[in-house]
């Protein structure tokens, strides 16, 4: 099965868990559309790649891990979307959850979300139950304190200069760094060195969807631009011009390139980096930044 198929399978049946009988009905809805349709799933194909290159022996376990961190990312864009902070109005050219389910059930489907993550992290490490531990100590900590999503979020909440390079490692880099660490612990590898792979991709993730928020259009993108300036968030365009981002983005992932570990698929996962990161930016923007 290709890695998408085997990652909207995971996904589909973990969701489908909140639709048995007892659950209430609109928030089982409100967590479905909160996961489908589907993005990019970027991460949770990151992680199924990492355990390829390192000699997959468990795709069960895979295939959850990569799901699980693929749920706490849709828990976080429902949150992030919310009144009390973004306010938005679309996600992925939709209406946004709190839009269609309203705020208080919006804030239960993301909360949902996180802890099925776990559930099924849990329920698929029969197979392998000594890998448990590693992964949801990675996971947990990619999402929570002091250096997960949340405390990214929350620096946007907090006054004063914040560092951008910290920022960004916590809100995007993190859960990328759960991806690839996740993905060989998965696998039974040692992961920690896989750590500097992830960051620097979750980093130049962030960088990109910056200069998109700047120079993208709503309709292009399936969500609000202008998202960084209007609430006066730190960015790396603000920062750097749009020629210094561009140039900071290829730098990252050059250098996350070249922090993949020793492994019998180096090569091919180094290939697979280089493409998806290519394909962060438009083409236009890439001959500007020739």
């Amino acid at each position: 099965m290709d890695p998408l198929s085997r990652i909207e399978q995971a996904l589909n049946a973990a969701v489908g868990q909140a639709e048995a009988p007892g659950c209430p009905p609109r928030l089982a809805a409100a967590m479905r559309a909160s996961v489908f349709p589907r993005g990019a799933r970027i991460r949770p194909r990151l992680c199924l790649a990492v355990a390829a290159a390192c000699g997959e022996d468990a795709p069960g376990l895979t295939d959850a891990a990569a799901a699980s961190i693929e749920l706490l990312h849709c828990a976080s864009l429902v949150h992030d979307d919310l009144p009390c902070f973004d306010d938005a109005d679309t996600r992925r050219g939709r209406p946004t959850v709190h839009r269609v389910f309203g705020a208080p059930l919006a804030v239960l489907a993301g909360d949902a979300l996180i802890v099925l993550a776990f559930q099924i992290l849990a329920d698929a490490a029969v197979v392998a139950p000594a890998r448990l531990g590693r992964l949801v100590q990675v996971i947990g900590r990619s999402v929570g304190v002091p250096r997960g999503i949340v405390a990214g979020q929350a620096w946007e909440c907090e006054s004063g200069e914040i560092d951008l390079a910290e920022y960004q490692r916590e809100k995007t880099g993190a859960l990328f760094a759960a991806a690839t660490v996740a993905g060989a612990a998965a696998a039974g590898h040692e992961c920690e060195p896989w750590r500097a792979v992830g960051l620097r991709l979750g980093e130049a993730y962030q960088v990109a969807d910056d200069i998109r928020d700047a120079t993208g259009s709503a309709e292009a993108l399936g969500k609000p631009v202008g998202q960084d300036a209007a609430h006066d968030r730190p960015n790396a365009v603000a920062q750097l011009g749009l020629d210094g981002a561009i140039d900071w983005l290829e730098d990252l992932a050059r250098r996350a390139v070249a922090a993949v570990p020793p492994c019998p698929g180096q090569s091919a996962l180094r290939g697979h980096i280089l493409s998806e990161t290519t394909r962060l930016l438009p083409v236009e923007l890439s001959r500007h930044a020739a």
